[in-house]
């Protein structure tokens, strides 16, 4: 077990926010699925709901406040301790699309049963493997349950992103560009590309997002771009050099100043950083 005061693996049924530990959104990656009620919050600058029969997920460190549950409200909540969850994440590249998506979107439709029973059956699976401290082989089996379980998370997740982006194609401006932002982020970093893509002008672009969100597409396509910048720097077994070519940066020296930018440290300095 964790040497940590906070327990690594926290299962809740909760009906209110007391329940929660303290500072629960800065040491915790939260995965909360809503038995009836509701509850309110605001999320990145934007209010948001997440309401009886979805699943919500937040990232620790998330810009989270203003937490209202509904009466009545009633979840099933499992928090994982954030560097046990990143020190554990399967090294699938496609998975990126889908984080990304949950950092704007926390808030999921499931549909039907399946991903209802797929959700808080691996909710206890994870948080019994982290109780059974007398088992054998405890950390890797309890290593391999988290993967397993962040497995399951990525299918709903990518799942869902891929009906939001099949139902969005006919969707506003805004919510046609966040599309594009989030798919196209990793090479395409100028609002004229997806101005051109909306047939509109980049500066009326930049009020549509502004009057429908309070950020300009500029500030949408750095934040896309710091994400999947993010992630990318996580995953040890892609070097910097390999990152910046996949993102389609003509050299190591002009993504290492963008990044400084973004981050406001290199690349070598924020893997440092990491351990």
């Amino acid at each position: 077990m964790s040497s940590k005061e906070q327990p690594i693996v926290i299962l809740l049924e909760t009906l209110s926010i007391n329940d929660f530990p303290g500072h629960f959104e800065k040491l915790y990656h939260t995965h909360l699925f809503c038995h009836r009620g509701s509850i309110r919050f605001t999320f990145n600058d934007l209010q948001m709901e997440c309401k009886r029969g979805e699943f919500l997920f937040w990232f620790a460190g998330s810009r989270l406040s203003d937490l209202q549950p509904s009466k009545g409200f009633k979840a099933t909540v499992l928090l994982v301790e954030k560097d046990f969850l990143n020190n554990n994440m399967p090294d699938q590249s496609w998975s990126i699309n889908a984080l990304l998506h949950s950092r704007v979107y926390p808030v999921k439709t499931l549909h039907g049963k399946n991903d209802r029973q797929r959700i808080l059956s691996n909710f206890k699976w994870l948080h019994d493997r982290f109780s059974e401290t007398d088992h054998r082989f405890y950390e890797e089996a309890l290593s391999l349950q988290m993967q397993l379980f962040i497995l399951d998370m990525w299918h709903i997740f990518a799942n869902e992103y891929e009906r939001r982006r099949h139902s969005l194609q006919t969707g506003t401006l805004y919510e046609r560009f966040m599309q594009l932002a989030q798919e196209h982020c990793m090479t395409e970093r100028e609002v004229q590309f997806y101005s051109n893509q909306l047939n509109i002008t980049p500066k009326y672009l930049n009020l549509v997002c502004k009057n429908s969100s309070g950020v300009t597409a500029s500030g949408w396509i750095q934040r896309f771009a710091r994400e999947r910048i993010l992630l990318l720097l996580q995953n040890k077994n892609l070097n910097i050099s390999e990152i910046a070519h996949e993102m389609e940066f003509s050299s190591r020296s002009f993504f290492t100043r963008y990044v400084k930018k973004l981050l406001g440290a290199t690349p070598s300095e924020y893997r440092s950083r990491l351990g």
